[in-house]
């Protein structure tokens, strides 16, 4: 009898793994970004700030260079995470080259949260399928001010070489 009932279980744990493993499969996978730069096989971003004239005029600055060929497009959303309440940073953007998200800094107060959204070139954005999400909870503590978009420029280009190297070379 316990044979049966071992045989059993192990029959409906099966049938179970079998019926949420497409579930499983299709979840994107969510990274929680943390310091100024991040990379990871096929994707490497960094963040700055320029200053403007005031705060309603200071932006910050995230750059993404992205393997075309692993990740075609990105988007980015802010996100209240107690309301949920979210709104667009970046439209969808084929990633064939350095792709920069330029949005007030001033938004952060509302929405906090920065979700990057790198899609595969099999699916299409519209689907809102990515299979990487880079999140951030406010702008990185680490993240550098410059007065200049030429020092903002070359900082941005070094941290992600940096990052990359740290990385083992991963993210071109």
């Amino acid at each position: 009898m316990n044979a049966l009932v071992s045989r059993a279980c192990i029959a409906a744990l099966l049938c179970a793994v079998a019926l949420c493993a497409p579930a499983f499969a299709d979840a994107p996978t969510e990274v929680h970004g943390v310091g100024d730069a991040y990379a990871a096989p096929g994707v490497a971003l960094a963040w700055g700030i320029v200053r403007g004239a005031d705060e309603v005029s200071t932006q910050v600055v995230v750059r993404v260079i992205a393997d075309p060929q692993i990740y075609a497009t990105v988007a980015a959303i802010g996100r209240n995470p107690f309301s949920d309440a979210q709104r667009s940073l970046l439209t969808a953007t084929p990633t064939t080259g350095a792709v920069d998200m330029r949005v007030p800094r001033a938004q952060y107060a509302d929405f906090p949260r920065t979700e990057l959204r790198f899609y595969r070139a099999d699916a299409a954005p519209k689907a809102d399928a990515p299979a990487l999400i880079v999140f951030y909870l406010g702008v990185p503590d680490t993240t550098p001010e410059f007065a200049t978009e030429a020092n903002l420029n070359a900082y941005l280009a070094d941290r992600i070489a940096r990052a990359r190297a740290a990385a083992g070379g991963v993210g071109k």
